[in-house]
C-alpha cells in the first residue's frame, strides 16, 4: 500500500509540474504574439487582416516535437526510400495519372517538366493528395516561429503568409497542412506559393488543393529553379576502399568537391555500368547514412548525383528525400 502511494505521489508531482509548464509556454506564447502583432503592422500587414487570422493562433505542443524528431534523420536511406517508393504507391500513382491525363500531359508540355516526376513529387509528399496534413497551419507557423530553434525562418514565413491573406490570394480558412506550415498537394511553404504559385484555371485564387492551380505551381517551381527534363539524378555507385572522404558529401545542405564525371573513375568500382553517361557531367558523392545512422559504413550506399538532384534538394533539403522522388520517378517510367 506504501509503495502504490509513492507512485501515486510520484505521477501526481510529474503531472503538475508538467501542466504548470504548459501554462508557462501558452502565457509566454500569447506575450510573443502581442510582440509579433507590431512586427506584422510593420510589415504591411493590416491589423485586420491580423486580428482576424491571429486571434485564435494556438501553441501546438506535437508541433515542437515533431521538428525535433523528422524520419529522414533516423531511418537509413533503404529503409527511407522502400517506403515511398512502394508498388503500391506505384499503383496508386498511375490510377491519378488516368484520371487526370490530360491536365497532367498539358501540365507536362507547357513546363518541360517530366508527368513521372510531379507524379513522384505528389505521391511522396501528400499520397496523391489524400494525405495534405490536418494540422493548424497559421498556429503551427506561430509556434514554429516563437520556438527559438528556427524562429527567424518560420517568422518569415508566417510573415509572407499573412500578406497572401491580406491580398486576398489565398483563403485562409483553407489552411490546414503539415506541421511544419506546407500547404496543398506539392506541400508549398508560403514563399514558395508567393514565387511560384500559379492561378492555371483563372478563378483568381490560388488554391494548391485544387490539381490545376497545384500541378502547374509544381512544375513552374521546378522549372525556374533549374530542372533540366531527361537529364539524369543519380546512380548507386560502389567505392572503392581508397576513396578519400573529403569526396564524400553527408549533409543536403551545400555539396562540394564536385567534379567531372571521369575525374570519380578511379574511385568507383562499378565504373563500367556508368559508361553510357557523358565523361563531364558534373557530379558529387554521397553517402547519406554516415553521420546519421550508427555504426553505418564510410563508404556504402554510396551514389553520384547530377543537376537535377540538387534541384530536388532546394525543394526538400534531404539526401533521401531527393533519392526517394527519383527512385519513384524511374519506376513510372515503364508504367505510364
Amino acid at each position: 500500500m506504501i509503495y502504490m502511494n509513492k507512485i501515486k505521489i510520484f505521477f501526481l508531482i510529474v503531472f503538475f509540474f508538467h501542466s504548470n509548464s504548459f501554462a508557462n509556454e501558452i502565457k509566454s506564447f500569447e506575450i510573443w504574439k502581442k510582440n509579433f502583432k507590431q512586427r506584422a503592422l510593420a510589415n504591411n500587414i493590416s491589423e485586420q487582416t491580423f486580428d482576424l487570422v491571429m486571434t485564435d493562433a494556438r501553441f501546438l505542443s506535437n508541433v515542437i516535437k515533431y521538428d525535433r524528431y523528422q524520419p529522414e534523420f533516423y531511418e537509413d536511406t533503404k529503409t527511407y526510400i522502400s517506403k515511398r517508393t512502394s508498388s503500391k504507391k506505384l499503383s496508386k500513382g498511375v490510377d491519378f495519372y488516368s484520371n487526370n491525363k490530360e491536365l497532367i500531359n498539358i501540365v507536362e508540355n507547357m513546363f518541360e517538366v517530366e508527368k513521372e516526376l510531379l507524379l513522384s513529387l505528389m505521391g511522396i509528399e501528400t499520397n496523391y493528395g489524400t494525405y495534405v496534413g490536418k494540422m493548424d497551419i497559421i498556429s503551427s507557423l506561430a509556434t514554429l516561429s516563437y520556438d527559438k530553434r528556427r524562429s527567424e525562418f518560420f517568422t518569415k514565413e508566417l510573415l509572407i503568409l499573412l500578406k497572401l491573406i491580406d491580398e486576398n490570394q489565398i483563403d485562409y480558412k483553407s489552411l490546414y497542412g503539415s506541421w511544419a506550415g506546407a500547404f496543398g498537394f506539392f506541400q508549398f511553404m508560403p514563399s514558395t506559393i508567393k514565387n511560384h504559385a500559379i492561378d492555371f484555371n483563372t478563378d483568381n485564387h490560388i488554391n494548391l488543393k485544387n490539381s490545376h492551380d497545384a500541378y502547374a505551381s509544381a512544375a513552374n517551381y521546378l522549372k525556374k529553379i533549374g530542372w533540366k527534363k531527361n537529364s539524369p539524378c543519380f546512380y548507386r555507385i560502389d567505392l572503392k576502399k581508397n576513396t578519400p572522404k573529403k569526396y564524400l558529401n553527408v549533409s543536403a545542405k551545400k555539396l562540394h568537391n564536385k567534379k567531372r564525371l571521369s575525374f570519380f573513375k578511379k574511385y568507383i568500382e562499378n565504373y563500367d555500368e556508368l559508361s553510357f553517361l557523358k565523361s563531364n557531367y558534373n557530379v558529387a558523392i554521397i553517402t547519406p547514412d554516415k553521420d546519421i545512422i550508427p555504426g553505418a559504413d564510410t563508404l556504402n550506399p554510396a551514389y553520384i548525383v547530377f543537376d537535377n538532384y540538387e534541384i530536388i534538394l532546394q525543394w526538400n533539403r534531404s539526401l533521401r528525400f531527393a533519392l526517394a522522388v527519383c527512385t519513384l520517378k524511374d519506376k513510372f517510367k515503364n508504367e505510364l
